[in-house]
């Protein structure tokens, strides 16, 4: 059965248990900075399990794309570890229980219909004091106790949240996989044999902040099955990686290479962490993850550069990753069509970033050698462990081959400290996962609230409505007094709850003498917009009847903004490339914030040209249209899907003529000609392959144009000209400061020679050696390197060390003629001794060397050293 097959089998089944299938959600984790990657079925749904959104259908399935990287050493070395991989899961959030899961689960594995699995061949963990899930295997489905193993480890615990037991349903691979002798041998334990399919967890209580556990309010369930697994299983392979996930890849890079799979173990590792590598780049970079030095791009980046390295393994010592990307399309491209859509920029970025890898691997290389280099000199033998993890990290450089070159300069490398860092770093990032992964606790007086509340903002800015719901320090409240803040629904209401990236509305909720200030809006687990009041007079009552007035100047700044940037979003596309996706953005009444992903800079003729365009859709005054569509009918048009949201089976269309169409539940403009006028104000780059664009709209455009004018006059002012005349004003300017700085270079060498010529006075002879240590004027270092090289010239044989105080702070500069060097004086050591006496240091080569200080009083005692020095390293000669 192929891979697809199975996937496809998994979301009817659970479609046919009345579940809703959730399309995967991008690797890159959507308002929830807690997670660097979505590394589990259930990670998009968390605002589900801790209630703060309630889902229109509580039986959710999905197959999920998922990263996971705390083990990367494992992969191509074992059955089943992947940094990429994808996991089957149905949830249940406060409907289904054990009962039901379990039994659908025994139904999904063992009927012909589905995967048909042979029972006697299946086994099950349970936890100890879990009798139900016992009970239900035992007594319902009929599975012996003698395969039925009760561990303590079945408790799904991840600190404060929710948490509960679990069941794991295990596959038996036969006498091929392991010896039932063998005492690790059994579901549960060390063994290739027995191989976990499917997880079933059963979240019923809370792990409180003392430490003790409660029964949740609404119990859930959260399964996992990975598909690669099920795919090893019935295509009856030996490992994940010979499924046709990988093989296709694995054939390909073998052809490449010109080597054979299944014929060496070095060879074979190498094809697997290829293949599983390309997966993870490709698909990160479709979902906007460009290779970086941080975060989520460095990850892509350590990959992609491990799979070079294990290419040259096998003889690839050209780009070629890239040219596997249009193999992980063919494979995985009929569920996730955006290594399809997007293959031309992943490859492009792909390739980019081996080019530059390749170029990174010659100066690791320089500096390993300047490492051995280091070593040999200081008559050590060895390289240290943090120098070889330092090289691992930040360029790629594997172990061996650190120890590889070492070896050839007669040294070797610490291993005990290089896999000590290796395991500072595991810590580290295992510490962030435990302190990231937990959930928000159940319940709170909203998440009881379910009765309706209508939004009629699209089309009203003042309405009459009910106080339906007063919350005030988090419990419901029949009334709160003048000078209180307070949560407040309203069975209509015409404001706006913060979402999509556009602010809420602000505003007045007013009735006789109760006047309350709207400072936010919110949703509600259940929907319902939460106002966020402050009572500035009267007393507030459930019950009253108030009206309710949004800011009509506030809300028609927000919507100009907002429909700006959908025209920015299409814009960016036009000039930029199809690749451009929207990686978050603010839409607010004084500005918006448009984040994308684009890999490079963006020059000013591109970020003129996309303005215009913007500006130009205004010009032509073209309506906006708004309409609500079946979301299979929306994306059929067209319709940009924005980056992470989640939508429902009918969803809003937001059309800007011909030129922009985009899903969006925002508010907007009815004609483009409303926004009057665009200005971007900023551009630039905020992480890996992100950039951001300000821009401003209507009015804070014209304040914005009018401010940049105001400078200019300003700027006119002081240059005593027009403002038409004042870029050909400060040319003349730069034309003077170029004439005064040539005159100043010129004084300076003149001021030089005269200092030079008086310093031969003060040259000595010490052990039989010229040497000059003198305190000269000289503004800076350059004039200061000046003065030495003259009287280098002029001495011709001498050991010199000026130095000059400049802003309280101390230059030193030495030289060494070549005979002197030649005969053992360095000018590095002896700058680096005299510049300690000023507190400083410094260093350089043989013949110069320079230095800095703060101490200035005592640059006489430093230059006095120079004299000791001199004399000492003459009696080391002798």
């Amino acid at each position: 059965m192929k891979a697809s097959e199975i996937r496809s089998k998994w979301l009817a089944f659970f479609e046919s248990k009345g579940h809703r299938i959730e399309p995967s959600a991008p690797l890159v984790p959507h308002n929830d900075p807690s997670l660097l990657w979505i590394n589990a079925g259930m990670a998009p749904l968390k605002a589900y399990f801790d209630g703060r959104i309630v889902p229109e259908n509580p039986r959710i399935a999905n197959s999920q794309k998922c990263i996971r990287t705390n083990d990367i050493e494992n992969v191509g070395k074992t059955r089943r570890h992947h940094t990429f991989f994808e996991m089957l899961g149905n949830f249940s959030i406060g409907d289904y229980f054990k009962e039901e899961v379990i039994t659908w689960a025994w139904e999904f594995l063992t009927s012909p219909e589905w995967i048909g699995f042979d029972p006697e061949r299946l086994s099950v963990t349970v936890y100890p004091e879990d009798t139900e899930a016992f009970e239900f295997w035992n007594k319902k489905i009929g599975l012996p106790e003698e395969r039925i193993y009760k561990l303590e480890e079945n408790f799904w615990d991840i600190g404060e949240g929710p948490c509960g037991p679990c069941t794991e349903i295990f596959y038996d691979r036969g006498d091929a996989y392991g010896d039932l002798s063998d005492p690790e041998c059994w579901p549960g334990g060390e063994n290739e044999r027995f191989l976990e399919v499917w997880n079933l967890v059963f979240s019923q209580f809370n792990h409180n902040k003392d430490g003790s556990y409660t029964p949740l309010p609404n119990k859930n369930i959260d399964t996992g099955a990975g598909l690669e697994r099920f795919a090893s299983i019935l295509q009856n392979v030996d490992s994940n990686f010979d499924t046709d996930l990988f093989m296709p890849i694995i054939e390909q890079t073998a052809k490449l290479a010109g080597v054979k799979y299944h014929v060496n173990t070095e060879t074979d590792v190498a094809l697997k962490v290829i293949a599983d590598h390309i997966r993870t780049v490709a698909f990160s970079v479709g979902d906007g993850v460009l290779p970086s030095n941080e975060g989520r791009g460095y990850v892509i980046r350590r990959l992609l550069r491990r799979a070079v390295r294990y290419g040259k393994v096998i003889g690839l010592d050209k780009p070629f990753l890239h040219t596997l990307t249009p193999i992980v399309g063919e494979i995985m491209g009929m569920y996730y069509t955006e290594v399809v859509d997007k293959r031309e920029f992943i490859e492009k970025v792909i390739r980019t970033e081996e080019e530059r890898f390749h170029e990174t691997l010659s100066d690791g290389l320089a500096i390993l050698a300047e490492l051995t280099e280091k070593a040999s000199s200081e008559g050590k033998t060895q390289i240290s462990g943090a120098d070889a993890f330092k090289l691992y990290d930040t360029y790629g450089f594997p172990f061996d081959l650190t120890e590889d070159f070492a070896s050839e300069k007669g040294l070797t490398v610490d291993r005990e400290g290089f896999d000590s860092s290796m395991q500072e770093q595991r810590n580290r990032a295992r510490a962030a996962r435990q302190d990231s992964d937990s959930m928000k606790v159940q319940g709170g007086p909203l998440a009881e609230l379910t009765v309706k509340s209508e939004f009629v903002g699209y089309t009203e800015l003042v309405t009459t409505a009910k106080v339906i719901a007063v919350v005030h320090e988090n419990q419901f409240v029949d009334l709160v007094g003048l000078g209180e803040t307070c949560q407040v629904v309203l069975d209509v209401t015409p404001f706006y709850a913060e979402s999509g990236g556009q602010v809420s509305d602000h505003g007045y909720l007013a009735s006789g003498d109760v006047r309350l200030k709207v400072v936010d809006v919110s949703k509600a687990p259940h929907g319902q917009h939460v106002h966020t009041v402050v009572v500035e007079s009267g007393v507030l009552r459930k019950g009253d009847t108030v009206q309710a007035a949004v800011s009509e100047e506030m809300r028609e700044d927000i919507i100009k903004n907002h429909t700006a940037t959908h025209l920015l979003h299409k814009a960016l596309k036009d000039v930029l490339g199809e690749h451009v996706n929207q990686a978050g953005s603010s839409v607010a009444p004084e500005r918006l914030r448009f984040d994308f992903s684009h890999f490079g800079s963006i020059t000013a003729e591109e970020l003129q040209d996309v303005e215009k365009r913007v500006n130009q859709q205004i010009w032509k005054s073209t309506q906006v249209s708004i309409t609500l569509k079946p979301i299979a009918d929306a994306k059929a048009m067209g319709a940009m899907a924005l980056f992470g949201e989640k939508y429902g089976d009918v969803v809003r269309v937001v059309q800007v003529g011909s030129y922009s169409l985009e899903l969006c539940g925002g508010c907007h403009v009815a004609n483009t000609s409303q926004i009057g006028l665009f200005k971007i104000v900023s551009e630039s780059g905020i992480g890996s392959g992100v950039r951001r664009i300000e821009a401003v709209t209507g009015r804070n455009a014209y304040m914005y144009i009018d401010q940049q004018l105001q400078l200019l006059r300003d700027s006119s002012g002081l240059l005593k000209s027009n403002i038409q005349e004042v870029p050909k004003r400060i040319e003349g300017l730069f034309v003077q400061l170029k004439e005064l700085a040539r005159e100043n270079e010129s004084l300076k060498s003149k001021l030089g020679k005269i200092e030079a010529g008086s310093l031969t006075d003060q040259l000595k002879t010490i052990a039989g050696v010229p040497v000059l240590a003198a305190q000269v004027n000289a503004g800076d270092m350059d004039s200061l390197r000046s003065i030495v090289d003259q009287m280098k010239v002029k001495l011709g044989s001498a050991i010199i060390v000026l130095g000059a105080i400049a802003d309280d702070k101390v230059n030193l500069v030495a030289a060494v003629t070549p005979d002197l060097v030649a005969q053992g004086f360095h000018a590095g050591k002896l700058i680096k001794e005299t510049a300690a006496i000023v507190g400083g240091s410094g260093g350089g080569r043989p013949d110069m060397a320079q230095a800095g200080g703060k101490d200035a009083s005592q640059l006489s005692a430093a230059l006095e050293k120079v004299g000791h020095f001199v004399e000492n390293q003459a009696m080391l000669k002798k």
